[in-house]
Order: C-alpha cells, then sequence, then structure tokens
C-alpha cells in the first residue's frame, strides 16, 4: 500500500497536458481496458440499451426524486410519451430476466444519457456516460460482506487500470492505494459533525485516498441523509450485520488535480420486495405500486441483483489528471465557463 508519504509526492507532481489528440487516444485506451477487466472480474455479458424508455412505467429512474427526465412524443402514437433515461438501473434488472442470467452472472451497457437539471462544473454536465452493470444475485449474497467483496472487485479494475496508464503515459503516476476503505455514513457523521456530508467526504477521501461510503440515502442520526437516493432501487434502509443501515454506497477517491475527493461510482443491493415497501412509505410513494416496473417486482417477477453505475467520463478525467469533464467528453457549456477555461489552459473537447 502507498504510505502517506509517496501518496502526497505524488499529488505534488504536475501532469504533462495531453493536446486533443493524445487525450482522445488516451480516453480509447482507458474505456478499452477497463471494460475488458471489468467483464473479467464480474463475469458480465455486454448488452445493447435503450436511451429513451416509455414514460409511465417506473422503468426510468428519478435519482434524487427532483430531476426532470427529458421527455417527447412519439410520432406513430399519440398517448405515447417517452423519456430519455437518467440511468438504467431498473432496466437492467428487468433484462437480467430476458437474458436468462443465472446467480453469478449479470450484464453491462454504455449508457448514455441526460441530465437537463444538472447544475453544470468542472465536474457536472448535461450529459452522462457510465458504464451501468447488473448481477443476479441470492438471497445468501443479499448481505453488506457481499457487497463488500463486489465494491473490492471493481476498485480492484480501477486500480489495474490506473497502473496500465501509467505504464503508457509515464509521467501520469499511479497514486492509489492498494486497498479501499469502508465507512458507513453515519460513522463519516460522527467523526465529523460540524461539517457537511461533502466537507466529510473531502476529509476522509484525503486520509484514505479511496473509500467506499455505505448507507446512502437514509436519514443518519442528525435526521438528514448524508444524500439523497430514490427509494425505489438501491436498499439504504436495511439494518445490516455491522448494525449501521444500508447496502449501496459510492466509490470515492482523492483527487490530486483537483484537490478533493471525487465520485466514481454509484452501486448497492437492489431492493427487495421487503423493503421496496419499505422505502416507498418512507418517502412517501406508495402511489408507485401501480407503476409496472414495481409491480412486477412485488409480485416476485424480478430477480434478486446487485448493480450500479461507473462514470466513463469520470474515470478518465481522473487518469488522465484533467481539471474539466469537458476535457474527456463533449457537452454544453457556457460562454462564461468556456472563457475561464481557456484563460487557465484547459482545453475543452
Amino acid at each position: 500500500m502507498l504510505t502517506k508519504e509517496k501518496a502526497n509526492t505524488k499529488e505534488m507532481i504536475a501532469s504533462p497536458a495531453l493536446d486533443r489528440k493524445e487525450t482522445e487516444k488516451a480516453i480509447f485506451f482507458i474505456k478499452r481496458i477497463f471494460e475488458d477487466t471489468l467483464v473479467r472480474e464480474l463475469n458480465l455479458l455486454r448488452v445493447t440499451a435503450p436511451l429513451f424508455v416509455k414514460a409511465g412505467t417506473g422503468i426510468n429512474d428519478d435519482l434524487n426524486g427532483i430531476e426532470r427526465a427529458v421527455t417527447f412524443s412519439v410520432k406513430d402514437d399519440s398517448d405515447a410519451q417517452a423519456v430519455i433515461v437518467h440511468s438504467l438501473a431498473k432496466w437492467k434488472r428487468m433484462s437480467l430476466s430476458t437474458y436468462e442470467m443465472q446467480p453469478g452472472e449479470g450484464l453491462y451497457t454504455n449508457m448514455n444519457a441526460i441530465r437537463a437539471d444538472e447544475e453544470l462544473d468542472a465536474i457536472h454536465s448535461l450529459y452522462v456516460d457510465q458504464w451501468d452493470w447488473e448481477r443476479r444475485i441470492t438471497e445468501h449474497d443479499y448481505n453488506l460482506d457481499f457487497l463488500k467483496s463486489i465494491v473490492r472487485k471493481i476498485y480492484s479494475v480501477i486500480h489495474a487500470t490506473e497502473h496500465a496508464v501509467e505504464k503508457k503515459y509515464p509521467a501520469l503516476a499511479a497514486g492509489l492505494p492498494d486497498d479501499i476503505h469502508f465507512i458507513h455514513t453515519e460513522e463519516l457523521e460522527t467523526l465529523y459533525p460540524t461539517l457537511s456530508s461533502r466537507e466529510r467526504e473531502y476529509e476522509i477521501c484525503k486520509k484514505y485516498g479511496a473509500v467506499f461510503l455505505i448507507g446512502i440515502g437514509g436519514a443518519l442520526k442528525s435526521g438528514k441523509p448524508h444524500d439523497g437516493r430514490a427509494s425505489d432501487y438501491d436498499d439504504w434502509s436495511t439494518p445490516t450485520d455491522a448494525g449501521c443501515k444500508g447496502l449501496n454506497g459510492d466509490i470515492l477517491v482523492w483527487n490530486p488535480a483537483l484537490q478533493t475527493s471525487f465520485e466514481l461510482s454509484s452501486m448497492g443491493i437492489r431492493v427487495n420486495k421487503e423493503v421496496l415497501e419499505r422505502q416507498l412509505a418512507i418517502c412517501d410513494h406508495t402511489d408507485r405500486k401501480k407503476l409496472m416496473f414495481h409491480r412486477m417486482l412485488l409480485n416476485n417477477e424480478i430477480p434478486l441483483s446487485i448493480g450500479g453505475g461507473i462514470g466513463q467520463s469520470r474515470l478518465c478525467m481522473y487518469l488522465l489528471r484533467k481539471m474539466h469533464i469537458g476535457e474527456v467528453q463533449t457537452s454544453l457549456w457556457t460562454e462564461k465557463m468556456r472563457t475561464e477555461c481557456k484563460k487557465k489552459d484547459i482545453h475543452l473537447l
């Protein structure tokens, strides 16, 4: 494992600025290495996925419950409205049955989405691209230890990809620790009771380099959740053997270029019938039981699963030590932001 002294030394090394051509080559390299390694580690099949789904089915995710989905009418069906996906958490879970996946088998796809309500900054864009994955599990796997085992596999893929990048681009020195640190949001709140959620993430990532933050969505001792989560896909309310609530979380790393905590992945064990009932009630979302996805889940027609999303642009931005997500993806930016980036020699694609 990296010592703290070595990690700090690597943070002080200035990374070379790849031009646009070299950046595009590096993005392709990272995605190919990461994708191939992830498939092997999690036993996944690549499948095609929708950009949009039919409105009113409950398949599209509502993230924190306040984001608007981009919608449009279907020309040949006056009654149909389509929504561009926010993520594919529910679609993937349903697709496990479509592809007849057995426990221990799963699927992944390149997910592209539009999040119209995103506040634009150096790490947030209207355009979202991620590896969306889902794997079938059994009732025996529905526990915190299993969640941690999958997190370690995914982190090992991130770690291996970083070293592959360092080998190809020696000046981009690897800095991740060998192991990821696990901590629950309740523990983190106890450690830093006067800090905000983002400030707590900053402190814990600066200390450990790589962290899996468990239990996002449920109310903490303060009465507030660490962050929002939809009520109907991740399990954030089940008490675990460790006495903490939550079977979901985020992979966060310390970003040496931005000098801050940096989310790479959100994932979790998906709700079963009982947890769905509980979380819908907690969030006053019981009206969703009439939607197709929720009816199928309550009727035990959808398999148990674990799944998540891993940000493609986020990972490329981190590994290439970029200062702005617009350096690794094309999107829309304000003229003010473009002007500021140009002054700082940040080359948006």
